[in-house]
């Protein structure tokens, strides 16, 4: 009886932390929009991206403070991990005429802003 109680405390525990946690989304994006993931004051996350469309999506990396940095392009079913550094927002930008489809998988700190803006 200890046990069982020791592991549904310890099995709590961690749950409570959110070492599991993870945001799962499936993003649609206009033609010539963007995605913006953190723009915000946040800490480190990591994305794992999945082009799902037909369009190349423009990954790259803007500090809140301004400018922006490591730029990738994703090819249609292509995939790609991005770590993201604190207080920097991940920007993924539909470059085609046709509404672009990405997966995302996000660890890290979750406490991010989500917003789309025109070119």
């Amino acid at each position: 009886m200890r046990t069982a109680f020791a592991t549904f405390l310890l099995t709590l525990s961690i749950s409570s932390c959110g070492v599991f946690e993870s945001l799962n989304s499936n993003t649609a994006i206009k033609p010539k929009e963007k995605f913006v993931l953190g723009n915000n004051k946040h800490g480190v996350f990591k994305t794992h991206l999945k082009n799902e469309g037909i369009t190349v999506l423009k990954i790259y990396q803007a500090p809140i403070d301004g400018g922006s940095y490591s730029p990738i392009m994703l090819q249609p079913q292509e995939t790609a991990t991005v770590k993201t550094a604190k207080n920097t927002a991940l920007i993924i930008e539909n470059t085609g005429e046709e509404y672009a489809s990405v997966t995302l998988k996000v660890r890290g700190d979750l406490n991010l802003g989500m917003s789309y803006n025109n070119q």
